[in-house]
C-alpha cells in the first residue's frame, strides 16, 4: 500500500532522513520507535506532503505520490492524528467530526458519526461542548475520531499518548487495538515501546534520520538488548 524508497529530506541545511525506506502492507500495522529527534515526525510530515525531500520516492498503491500537497495526499485515504491534536477549538464536538466526514473510496461507509460516538462514548456526552472545553484526553479522542470520519485506509498517529493521565492512555491503546482489528492499515509514533510493539505487526527504529533496525515486532520485543541500545529501555 505504501512504499517509501531512499528518501531524503532536509530541513533548511540539516540533513534529517538519510536514506529512509520502508513498505507498510494494505491490513498492517506499523511501528515507528526512535528517541526524540531522530526524525520519525519528518517522516511522516514527508510522507503527507508537509515537507518535500530531496531524494527518493513515496509511492501510495504503486502511484508516485513524492513532494504531491497534503491535501492531495490525504485525500488519497490517509488519516493523520497530529502530534499536538490540531482540533478546532472553536468548533463543537459534533462540528469538528462533521466537518471531517467524507465518504468511503469504495462506497462503504463503516465510520459513520454513530460509529465513532460508540468507540468514544466521552465524546458522545459532550456532543455540543467546545473543543476548548474538553480535556487533553477527550481532545486526543476527538482528534483520532475525526480522523476515523474520513474513513482512511491508513491512519497514521503521530504521539497519541503523549502527556495523557493512564487511564486515558489505556483507553487510547483500547482504540487502537480496536481500529487495528477492524482492518485498517495503522502507523503508530509512540514513546511507549511496549505499547507500541504489542500493537504493531512490524516495527522500525530510527536513529539520526536511518532506520537502524527492523522486523516483526514480537522478535524486537524479545531482544531487550537492542532496544536498550537504540531506545535507552
Amino acid at each position: 500500500m505504501l512504499a517509501v524508497q531512499d528518501l531524503h529530506t532536509y530541513l533548511g541545511d540539516s540533513h534529517i532522513l538519510r536514506g529512509v525506506t520502508l513498505e507498510l502492507p494494505a491490513g498492517a500495522a506499523l511501528g515507528l520507535l526512535g528517541r526524540n529527534g531522530m526524525g520519525k515526525t519528518t517522516l511522516i510530515r514527508t510522507l503527507l506532503g508537509y515537507v518535500r525531500p530531496r531524494g527518493g520516492r513515496v509511492a501510495w498503491f504503486g502511484e508516485d505520490i513524492t513532494g504531491q500537497p497534503p491535501e492531495r495526499i490525504t485525500r488519497r485515504g490517509i488519516g493523520y492524528v497530529p502530534e499536538g491534536r490540531g482540533i478546532f477549538p472553536n468548533l463543537s464536538v459534533r462540528e469538528n467530526l462533521i466537518m471531517a466526514a467524507r465518504p468511503a473510496a469504495d462506497g462503504v461507509s463503516p465510520w459513520t458519526l454513530e460509529r465513532v460516538l460508540a468507540t468514544f462514548p466521552r465524546l458522545a456526552e459532550r456532543l455540543s461542548h467546545g473543543g476548548q472545553q474538553l480535556s487533553g484526553g477527550e481532545q486526543q479522542m476527538l482528534a483520532i475520531g475525526r480522523a476515523l470520519m474520513t474513513h482512511p485506509k491508513l491512519l497514521i498517529l503521530d504521539e497519541a499518548t503523549e502527556g495523557l493521565a493512564p487511564l486515558i492512555v489505556a483507553e487510547i491503546w483500547r482504540v487502537i487495538a480496536l481500529v487495528r482489528a477492524s482492518g485498517l492499515s495503522t502507523l503508530v509514533v509512540d514513546r511507549n515501546v511496549k505499547a507500541v510493539l504489542a500493537h504493531t505487526d512490524r516495527a522500525l527504529v530510527m536513529e539520526k534520520g536511518r532506520i537502524v533496525m527492523a522486523g516483526e515486532s514480537a522478535a524486537l520485543a524479545a531482544d531487550p538488548a537492542a532496544m536498550a541500545q537504540y531506545l535507552g529501555v
